[in-house]
């Protein structure tokens, strides 16, 4: 069973997207009345049409998660326009580990996919309130950019977006490195088509990409729950696919102590395995400016 805590937009949508896939049954819970369980009924209701066989069940009471083999952290406050993500940094933070104390207390063997921001922040949060090894928790936000950036460059391209292999690492935020080295179109590198001002203005575009639709409809609900199910599969389903997603370091990329978005294998256990890239100074540059609004915005937390 897949647990999902907080049945907001996003949180709904995961849910819809994880449904639709006939992964497994799904636990919603959140705090405001009713929310939840009227999220549950709708996705019945779609799930129906389309015979689909699982079970979506939605309530406030944490005790619905008991039993649950992975669990998606959604609770908190999302971005209004004109935020950043670390702009709800303090707000989250005690949201986030009472929602992981409850996971813990009715899922102690699940794995943890956080998807509230500041994500990389959020992470740490749940990794230390739950004191699960560094395995069992996982944050969502590479996978989320790399997307963007394959939108970006497919426009810019004008080729189809299934063409473009590419990857973004670093801190889901600001600072996010969108790695034009690992950037190939059916093999050809992306620095053989475009020029180093060129591949500026689409990491530049990448990075603005969430704001602009943030300032349009009030949050981004779709991408993310898309690939948010597809990280569920991958745990689930085993299928040791290898994504960017934010994983605790213990001295890979010469960091430790925060968790932060790098290559990783993804497994029924959680995180299999981390993969080290060799980066360029001015990539290396940018994964150590990320790394350091982290440990910034970390120290400055009490939960």
């Amino acid at each position: 069973m897949i647990g999902i805590a907080g049945a907001g937009k996003i949180g709904a949508q995961s849910a819809l997207e994880i449904a639709s896939m006939g992964l497994d049954d799904i636990a919603l819970v959140d705090i405001v009345p009713g929310l939840a369980e009227g999220e549950a009924l709708d996705i019945s209701h779609r799930l129906s049409d389309a015979g689909i066989d699982v079970d979506v069940t939605g309530s406030e009471d944490f005790s619905m998660l008991k039993g649950a083999d992975l669990v998606i952290l959604a609770a908190g406050l999302g971005r209004k326009p004109g935020m950043t993500r670390m702009d709800l940094l303090s707000k989250n933070a005690g949201i986030i580990a009472s929602v992981t104390k409850e996971v813990v207390k009715y899922a102690p063997d699940s794995v943890l996919l956080m998807m509230t921001n500041p994500m990389d922040a959020m992470t740490y949060i749940s990794f230390k309130t739950s004191g699960f090894p560094r395995e069992r928790v996982v944050g969502q936000g590479g996978l989320l950019d790399n997307s963007r950036f394959k939108y970006v460059l497919a426009k810019k391209l004008g080729v189809s977006r299934g063409s473009i292999t590419s990857l973004v690492l670093g801190e889901h935020g600001e600072n996010m490195i969108p790695l034009a080295s690992h950037t190939y179109i059916s093999g050809v590198p992306l620095t053989s088509l475009l020029n180093e001002v060129e591949i500026q203005q689409a990491i530049d575009d990448t990075r603005k990409v969430a704001a602009d639709v943030i300032s349009k409809k009030g949050a981004t609900v779709f991408a993310p729950g898309r690939v948010v199910a597809r990280m569920a599969k991958a745990i689930i389903d085993d299928t040791k696919e290898v994504l960017p997603a934010s994983a605790y370091l213990e001295g890979e990329y010469g960091l430790s102590g925060i968790c932060i978005g790098v290559p990783l294998r993804l497994g029924k256990g959680g995180i299999e395995k981390i993969y080290e890239l060799k980066l360029s100074d001015k990539e290396r540059d940018w994964f150590n400016k990320g790394a350091d609004t982290l440990r910034e915005a970390i120290s400055s937390l009490t939960f």
